[in-house]
């Protein structure tokens, strides 16, 4: 599993709490609940409001996917088509029928099933593609989302500051304790800022990665299949595959 985003945002997190140290605080004195909540959930509620409540519920539901992403192995997904194309060659597109209770991936599952059925190599790579057109929108929408709630965040903390100096501006009798008002007035800022660049944003963004991984693998795949059904050249169905998989770090091939 991919734990980058994970990391980094508990990297960022530790960060800001080793300066807060650094500079001679401590972490409780911006960990305030009622400009944290204040802040989590009016982005929730505007969040919410932006789109609808069963996008919402998906959106949340499919985090452990983003977030806890398994990689794709695109090389070993090349060697299965080989040798799914070299089968077919030999044998016919029928002997490839007991290959699909082997196979792990549902896009190339489902693809491989509609190639032995005899659908039209034009309406397999129509499916094909809106499948694909579909995973991005779907996922599009739930980016949308997240980018849409950092947004929202700064400026519904720089709220949450106004309501607070609002408070402290009626108790300007009390001297003494304005200091530490203002100061806690400002924490709500603080946690609009915060969680739209830790939290928000960084999943937005991840989640429009993941998805673009995850379509080029389901391209590969497309393209792997109707090469199959073409008939086509085993060596040359895989050299052609080969260039559409990323370059990968030299360490990571080895790993593999």
């Amino acid at each position: 599993m991919d734990f980058a985003t994970i990391i980094g945002i508990g990297a960022a997190f530790g960060a800001i709490v080793l300066a807060i140290f650094l500079e001679g605080s401590t972490p409780m004195a911006v960990i305030l609940p009622a400009p944290m909540m204040l802040v989590l959930g009016g982005t929730l509620g505007a969040g919410l409001a932006t789109t609808t409540l069963v996008d919402f519920t998906r959106a949340f539901s499919g985090l452990p996917r983003f977030l806890l992403y398994k990689k794709q192995d695109m090389n070993a997904t090349v060697d299965t088509i080989v040798s799914l194309a070299d089968k077919a060659r030999r044998e016919g597109l029928l002997a490839l029928e007991d290959a699909t209770r082997t196979i792990d991936d549902d896009f190339l599952k489902d693809g491989l099933q509609s190639a032995i059925d005899g659908v039209d190599p034009e309406d397999l790579r129509a499916m094909m593609e809106t499948k694909i057109d579909a995973r991005r929108a779907k996922d599009k929408v739930i980016a949308k989302l997240f980018t849409d709630m950092g947004g929202f965040a700064p400026t519904i903390g720089i709220i949450g500051t106004v309501v607070s100096l609002v408070e402290v501006l009626g108790n300007l009798e009390e001297p003494s304790t304005i200091g530490e008002m203002i100061a806690s007035a400002f924490v709500a800022t603080l946690w609009g800022l915060l969680s739209a660049n830790l939290i928000w944003l960084p999943i937005a963004a991840r989640i429009k990665r993941i998805t673009e991984i995850e379509c080029s693998h389901m391209e590969l795949a497309m393209e792997g299949l109707l090469a199959i059904q073409a008939g086509s050249n085993p060596r040359v169905v895989g050299e052609r595959l080969r260039a559409l998989v990323p370059d990968q770090p030299k360490q990571a091939k080895e790993a593999a």
